[in-house]
């Protein structure tokens, strides 16, 4: 069975650490067809738009989206503000594709476990944080200001905490089968629908455990006891704040990958999948990026859409076995470890693959 998968590696140090991913899955033996395509302030300024209908054509026909970074002070002050990078291409791609559940894996990798702020085993963790993308306060209307009073609204209705929890039962079922939902059920209403709604799907589910915990208990025990999580599915705004806690916790934010899933298309979930890093155009060209978050997004790829969990695994595998030969990049060079390129950290996944 063969796979199609949409390349866009945008701007800065995009191009580069994409380079290093697709070279990683064509080193897998895993049958892909890639087809690149422009996005963010390169397409802007090849075509005017930093989304060109072609690029978005053929995000739709592929089976899953490989993204870089796009973006950097030479477009950031575009007019409209609509055809900036960020404005003009990522959201209008999470929404054309319905992109409604952001997924960011917190894992340490043991030959970084001294950049933990927590010492010893306790800062060994592998969870996920499955957060709603597309609703709650972020998105309710309305939103305004009126003189000295400013308006935001929470508005969730149940399909979308119904379709961003089937989700993260999918994917807790390709791990530890634990889900812990998050919400402040005590205080709001929208909340209280949540836990409702999750209450309901995992009586339908019953082979994946399902707890609740409200999020100011969750972002202390993120702290205290991170090694109990396994899936934290939770709505917008707290999953953005929890996931860069749980990030942070394993000591590598810049070295973390992320995907953005939507609905399966032909049994298959359907994703963007990017580091979540930026364009960093101050080193761009230099050879200086680290691609290690992009390769491991280009492994969540082949677990998520592609069921692959054979192949994913041997991309971490791979990446943690360079980081135990001491090669790093110039982001997490320290004394006694070797200093590499963007390209000899790639080859050197490449080498441990084979």
């Amino acid at each position: 069975m063969s796979y199609k998968v949409a390349v866009l590696a945008g701007d800065g140090i995009g191009p580069e650490v994409t380079a290093e991913a697709v070279k990683v899955l064509k080193a897998t033996g895993v049958a892909i067809e890639f087809e690149e395509a422009l996005v963010g302030g390169i397409a802007y300024d090849s075509t005017g738009n930093p989304l060109p209908p072609t690029t978005l054509d053929l995000c739709k026909s592929a089976d899953a989206v490989l993204f870089g970074a796009i973006g950097g002070p030479k477009w950031d002050n575009v007019q409209p503000v609509t055809l900036r990078p960020e404005i003009g291409a990522l959201l209008p791609l999470r929404s054309e594709l319905n992109l409604y559940a952001n997924v960011r894996p917190a894992k340490t990798l043991k030959p970084l476990l001294k950049a933990s702020p927590l010492k010893g085993a306790e800062g060994m963790i592998d969870l996920v944080v499955m957060r709603e993308l597309t609703g709650g306060i972020y998105f309710g209307q309305p939103r305004e200001r009126q003189g000295d009073k400013a308006i935001d609204t929470c508005v969730y209705s149940r399909f979308e905490v119904e379709r961003i929890a089937k989700q993260a039962f999918a994917i807790a079922r390709q791990r530890r089968h634990e889900i812990v939902s998050v919400d402040k059920a005590n205080v709001l209403e929208t909340s209280r629908l949540w836990r409702e709604v999750v209450t309901e799907m995992a009586t339908a589910n019953p082979d994946v455990k399902v707890t609740h915990m409200l999020v100011d208990n969750c972002a202390m025990q993120l702290i205290r006891n991170p090694k109990q999580f396994d899936v934290i599915l939770t709505e917008n705004m707290f999953g953005d704040i929890l996931s860069d806690e749980a990030s942070m916790v394993t000591g590598s934010l810049g070295l973390l990958p992320s995907a953005s899933l939507s609905d399966a298309k032909g049994g298959k979930l359907f994703g963007l999948y990017e580091p979540i890093h930026g364009s960093a155009p101050d080193i761009a060209g230099q050879q200086r990026a680290n691609p290690l978050a992009a390769i491991l997004s280009a492994a969540m790829m082949l677990q998520y859409t592609f069921g692959d969990l054979t192949n994913s695994a041997r991309i971490e595998v791979a990446v943690e076995a360079a980081l135990n030969a001491s090669l790093r990049t110039a982001d997490i060079f320290e004394k006694g470890t070797r200093l590499v390129s963007t390209k000899e950290m790639g080859d050197a996944v490449v080498a441990q693959l084979k």
